[in-house]
């Protein structure tokens, strides 16, 4: 897929639905395509979710064409503290993967925790908005 082209899966702060500064600003930059899942769990850090892709278990989230993925997804990085001058070890790193939009599964870009988990709460239901 060409970057120009490029998805993203959100499953957070991010969404549709969550009242946040960074939600309106990438629902204004980019185009809602719908609902989307992803295998793997959510754990809950403070005010914000953290995403393990992997199992058998379900995240639920939303898709959203990147009409100028290379800027979005700079704007991202810099938001979610990933882009390369952020000392190491990330708290996220950017990774694409397969999720299952409305119209079956797609290559989407997606953030994944890049911690340890083992002292977080796990959003059981998968849905961060649902909690």
């Amino acid at each position: 897929m060409p970057v120009k082209d490029s998805l993203l899966f959100v499953y957070g702060t991010l969404r549709p639905g969550f009242d946040g500064a960074m939600a309106g600003w990438i629902r204004s930059v980019a185009r809602h395509l719908g609902g989307a899942t992803a295998q793997g769990r959510l754990y809950q850090v403070d005010g914000y979710p953290a995403f393990v892709p992997g199992g058998s278990e379900r995240v639920v989230g939303d898709l959203f064409a990147l009409p100028d993925a290379i800027a979005i997804l700079a704007i991202l990085d810099e938001h979610e503290e990933c882009a390369e001058h952020f000392p190491d070890p990330h708290e996220y790193r950017r990774e694409r993967l397969t999720v299952r939009g409305e119209n079956g599964p797609v290559e989407a870009w997606a953030y994944i925790y890049n911690r340890d988990v083992g002292a977080l709460a796990r959003i059981e239901n998968g849905d961060f908005l649902a909690r």
